[in-house]
């Protein structure tokens, strides 16, 4: 490869736990041999590469055995936090075969729901790949709770990519990509390019979640699509693939591939992800939902628009926004608390609760 022959200048590699792991749920180090040759080269050729990597559980598998009636939460603390330390080492020795330096990043969805956390996420990934260091990053299982955990490691994954603006996001998973199940049985189709305009693709993807993992592809599909919106170019694809991420950077016909569509303001990708992270909601009247979601202009969010206001927050946080049937519409940043929203309800000539900068709405 050379460095004209590489679509992209920069990359976001999530590899899923059943890439890097074998049939008994351990590392699989020919796996792990491949693809760290193959960032290596990336590297070698001025692409900056961040991986996000599952496999801690797994890792810990081989080191520790815990009997069944261990508690769940308790489990998965104690095989993540032992397997992490083998999951790094194994990483950082392969990487060190080529002359690169892997560094360790752990990190909780909390870590997300705040803006300045958020940047300072932001500047740490840059600095590395300034120094030509290879961010290997990974939920913090020890400390992550259920409520706040991520779906699963392509949601990570995901925000890392639209919170460093790659040009690619590249999900390894251990199928060929997305099929279309429509034919049964026996009649799955490879689908080669997703129409992200078609919101009604779904439909060809079965639900099902892998052996040891804990998403789906229908998680990866709707994580694709977002990101696709971003302006971010994501390809599904098999991890298990020789050479599957040199033939992607050269634009080979590979996996499932989602185009770029048109670009997204910064602030508004940190917002778009923040599914679960909100501090408060307010429900909003039809007029206001009508404005809000129109494709022609970019509307704020006024206090006569809105009817109720649910939860506590205050002036600089992420709330939501329902319409009158409780469905989330969007997010923002609040310009008040909830308790001035509460007094501002229905009131004319104020200025806007959110401000269409600092708005995004699902599409």
């Amino acid at each position: 490869m050379s460095a004209e022959q590489s679509m992209y200048r920069s990359i976001a590699v999530k590899v899923g736990t059943n890439v890097i792991t074998n049939s008994r749920g351990e590392l699989d180090l020919e796996i792990l041999r491949s693809l760290t040759t193959q960032i290596a080269e990336l590297k070698k050729h001025g692409t900056d590469v961040l991986l996000v990597s599952s496999g801690a559980v797994g890792a810990g598998r081989s080191i520790i055995s815990l009997p069944m009636s261990y508690p769940p939460v308790a489990r998965r603390q104690v095989l993540s936090s032992t397997g992490q330390i083998k999951l790094i080492n194994t990483y950082a020795e392969l990487f060190a075969l080529h002359g690169v330096t892997a560094a360790q990043i752990l990190v909780t969805k909390s870590d997300f729901r705040d803006r300045q956390h958020y940047l300072n996420m932001r500047t740490c990934f840059s600095s590395l790949l300034a120094e030509k260091v290879v961010p290997v990053i990974n939920e913090n299982d020890t400390v992550s709770v259920s409520e706040l955990m991520f779906t699963d490691n392509d949601e990570l994954s995901g925000l890392v990519a639209s919170m460093m603006h790659v040009d690619a996001h590249i999900i390894l998973s251990h199928v060929d990509g997305l099929f279309d199940m429509t034919g049964g049985p026996g009649n799955e189709k490879l689908i080669g390019e997703v129409d992200t305009s078609d919101k009604e693709f779904e439909r060809y993807i079965m639900p099902n979640k892998s052996e040891f993992g804990r998403g789906g592809m229908l998680t990866k599909y709707h994580i694709a699509r977002k990101l696709s919106g971003f302006g971010i170019t994501v390809h599904i694809a098999n991890g298990r693939t020789p050479g599957i991420l040199t033939a992607i950077a050269e634009g080979r016909p590979v996996g499932t591939k989602f185009p770029p569509r048109k670009p997204t303001h910064e602030r508004k990708q940190w917002l778009a992800h923040s599914e679960g992270m909100e501090k408060g909601a307010v429900t909003v009247n039809k007029g206001a939902e009508t404005a809000l979601c129109s494709p022609l202009k970019a509307n704020s969010l006024l206090p006569v628009g809105i009817e109720s206001v649910h939860g506590a927050f205050y002036k600089g946080d992420i709330i939501k926004i329902c319409n009158e049937k409780g469905d989330g519409i969007g997010y923002g940043m609040a310009r008040y608390s909830s308790e001035k929203t509460k007094e501002l309800i229905g009131k004319k000539g104020h200025k806007p609760l959110i401000h269409y900068d600092y708005l995004y709405i699902n599409t």
